[in-house]
């Protein structure tokens, strides 16, 4: 492994390490080559004006290279003959489409050795792969079960992961990239991490799930499974959060090399899942996060990741080299700022929806309905993998973190093994023996033990395999906290198992909105109606106490879910419910909405009133008003799917009750008999552990909705028919992991 000495540089320096390396140059050293979609230009004079022209001559596009002599030209149409003038014209290149693939042979003639590498893709650009491999083993030593960790994170950085843990050693992996970093050699895999262009000391520029990214995750996997070490010539995809949602990208784009996909803890939409929720920008973890990424674009050594810092200013010429296209970084944080609404040349192609109907492997895809950071929409979009005969899909309760839980990770190991590795799932009793270290270091919380495979004792992978292939394609996880590991432990204590998502056996439970903060399933006859100030001031923006991801992953988080406050909201209570019910899915809120103001923003939020006066929170919905125009063919009684396009908003008109069907996200939840249903609208905030929004509600806004009557307000929800918590007891008030519980009190309509 490299091993790189500490070197304090200051701006200035650090800056003209990267300048030796990428210009300012003369113009007779520009170059300009094709990427999809795109034009870029290497090696122009600082401040240089570049035109870019077609084979005819014609001018397509101009721009001005900027100090390290590059440019990049965006939105140009696939085509030969490009050039691009300067101060002289280069050479004539290919933009490329998204059917650009290389043939076989361009990936055959790679060789990638344990270690450190720089691979050249597609459009000549540079993405560094670090090959790890089981302790102890060389290459030699193969061919090995391979998976692939696509990330922006800190993911090809060379060293050992666990041999750094507890150290600040900058060439070790970022932990959010532990599954290929540790995990999965742990199991047996040898492990391919793909460092994302733009990103660390892979080139290019960043553009968050751009084309070009997206085809690096294909080229990544030809190449990988093109090597002779790679058993089968095949390989996975493997990892969590940001390492999960590339692999729906790039398994969308179907690499002829790719066995299986495992994505866990996934979002669905750039827009409507974390970036606009109900068309509301989310100014919390969703651009904090957005901001991290671009910081992690900066040109090192002056900015970007750690790794990159240090083997710049090691003299690393690759990488040096590869920080020519960072001041080209497309900037998320004005993307998202400057397209309120869902503008689809922006957003269809970085929705990892739109390529998920495409997936034809196998895929393994966990997640959770309460992800404090991506969010629970993602389980709207699982649907879309229904025509592939091989998706198993595990739903739970939870945090970002459980989806590594023991509830799944058994299950996990076995689908790894047996659709990429091809052989019996078996855990060696190291990794066995790791599960309570695991927990502890990675979510500070106590949990069920990680459960010996079921197949362990075959021989016969076939038979193994159409065992696992029985399962049910969906698995939702009950009650994950409420182990006997103590409140709030990681870990699932019973589950349902279904042949689709959605769920077949759904049966859409209608329950009308009441004077009196009355829910009941009969519409009331008589009309009246309830009012709220939409104040976002008036309870706290968040529900942690702590700082920052991840302190509500620990068992007990301090939570400060705070109630109703006095008029700022409206509460609707069923009575105590006479047998189980079983939410699971999507649910609507549909209101009759009149306001004071043009727009405003609603947020709805399901909960448990439970028998000991105890309230546990369930899921949110949100939306802005003015974006409640639906897809009418998309829509439900129970998913409302607003179109979230600038065409299609409207006020609300004055003084008149208009229909608002606020969409609220996928859950499961088991709600006991004795148990009541509640759900609340008001401003914006207080329900989330790290989200907040920019609304456009200052507090003075009165919000009334129509009960009963001809405009009878709705809660339509996605209930199981038939289906019980199989006499399984009700939880712990704090036990169920990410959901607050409180005190519950009345909202000052009653409900």
């Amino acid at each position: 492994m490299l091993k790189v000495r500490s070197v304090v540089l200051g701006s200035v320096a650090a800056l003209a390490l990267v300048a030796v390396a990428a210009g300012p140059a003369s113009a007779a050293g520009m170059t300009a080559s094709g990427s999809i979609g795109q034009a870029y230009v290497l090696g122009a004079a600082d401040g240089q004006a570049l035109t870019l022209i077609d084979v005819r001559g014609r001018t397509v596009a101009k721009g001005t290279a900027d100090r390290f002599g590059s440019f990049i030209f965006q939105n140009v149409a696939a085509s030969s003959g490009y050039k691009v003038r300067g101060a002289s014209t280069t050479k004539p290149f290919k933009v490329l489409s998204t059917k650009s693939n290389p043939p076989a042979a361009f990936f055959r003639g790679i060789k990638l050795k344990q270690g450190l590498n720089y691979v050249k893709v597609r459009d000549g650009v540079e993405i560094a792969m670090t090959v790890r491999l089981p302790a102890g083993k060389k290459l030699s030593d193969g061919p090995f079960p391979t998976i692939i960790e696509y990330s922006g994170y800190q993911t090809a950085a060379p060293n050992d992961l666990l041999s750094a843990l507890g150290k600040n050693d900058p060439l070790a992996p970022a932990a959010s990239t532990a599954i290929g970093a540790l995990i999965a050699p742990l199991l047996d895999f040898a492990v391919v991490s793909v460092q994302m262009r733009g990103s660390g000391c892979s080139g290019g520029a960043f553009d968050l799930f751009g084309l070009p990214t997206t085809f690096d995750g294909y080229d990544a996997v030809e190449t990988v499974g093109a090597q002779s070490w790679v058993k089968g010539g095949k390989v996975g995809m493997g990892g969590i959060s940001f390492s999960g949602i590339t692999q729906l990208f790039t398994a969308g784009t179907r690499p002829p090399r790719l066995a299986a996909i495992a994505p866990m803890s996934v979002t669905d939409d750039t827009y409507t899942a974390t970036g606009y929720p109900g068309g509301i920008n989310n100014s919390g973890f969703a651009l904090s996060w957005v901001k991290e990424r671009m910081s992690d674009a900066e040109p090192a050594p002056g900015g970007g990741q750690p790794w990159a810092k240090a083997l710049v200013a090691a003299g690393d010429k690759n990488c040096i080299a590869n920080q020519k296209l960072r001041l080209q970084t497309r900037d998320a944080v004005k993307v998202i700022d400057a397209n309120p609404f869902r503008t689809p040349g922006e957003f269809d192609q970085r929705s990892a929806a739109a390529w998920m109907s495409k997936i034809k492997v196998p895929t393994f895809l966990i997640g959770q309905f309460q992800d404090e950071q991506t969010g629970g929409h993602f389980a709207q979009s699982l649907g879309l993998l229904t025509k592939n005969p091989n998706v198993w899909i595990t739903l739970q309760n939870g945090v970002h973190a459980d989806s590594l839980g023991p509830s799944t990770f058994t299950r996990w190991v076995e689908f790894l093994n047996l659709f990429v590795a091809d052989r019996i799932p078996k855990i060696s009793p190291t990794v066995l023996g790791l599960g309570d270290q695991l927990y502890k270091l990675l979510a500070d919380a106590p949990a069920a033990p990680v459960l010996q495979s079921r197949f362990a004792s075959m021989t016969n992978v076939a038979a193994a395999k159409a065992r696992f292939k029985k399962d049910p394609r969906v698995r939702l996880l009950m009650d994950n906290g409420a182990g006997p590991q103590g409140l709030g432990s990681i870990g699932a204590t019973w589950e349902l198992g279904y042949n689709a998502w959605p769920i077949r056996e759904v049966k859409p439970a209608t329950y009308y909105l009441g004077a009196g903060g009355a829910l009941t399933p009969t519409k009331p006859s008589a009309s009246s109606s309830a009012s709220y100030t939409a104040d976002p001031a008036a309870r706290p923006l968040q529900t942690l106490y702590g700082k920052g991801a991840g302190d509500d992953w620990k068992a007990q988080p301090r939570y400060d879910w705070a109630p109703l406050a006095a008029d700022k909201g409206v509460g609707f209570t069923t009575a105590a419910l006479g047998k189980d019910m079983i939410l699971a899915g999507s649910s609507s809120l549909d209101l009759y909405l009149k306001s004071t103001a043009v727009d405003t923003d609603l947020q709805v939020t399901i909960s448990e009133v439970r028998p000991d006066g105890q309230e546990t929170y369930i899921q949110n919905g949100w939306l802005r008003a003015s974006h409640r125009k639906l897809d009418a063919k998309r829509s439900t009684a129970v998913d409302p799917f607003p179109t979230h396009l600038k065409k299609d908003a409207a006020w609300l008109p004055s003084g008149a009750f208009t229909l608002v069907r606020v969409p609220i996200f996928p859950v499961a939840h088991a709600f006991r008999a004795g148990s009541k249903i509640r759900v609340t609208v008001q401003a914006v905030g207080g329900d989330r552990p790290i989200w907040k929004f920019k609304t456009v509600d200052a507090g003075s806004t009165l919000n009334t909705i129509s009960l009963g009557g001809a405009q009878a307000s709705k809660l339509v929800l996605s209930a199981v028919a038939g289906s019980t918590a199989k006499e399984t007891p009700l939880p712990a008030p704090t036990a169920l992991r990410g959901q607050p519980t409180r005190n519950y009190r009345p909202g000052s309509n009653g409900g």
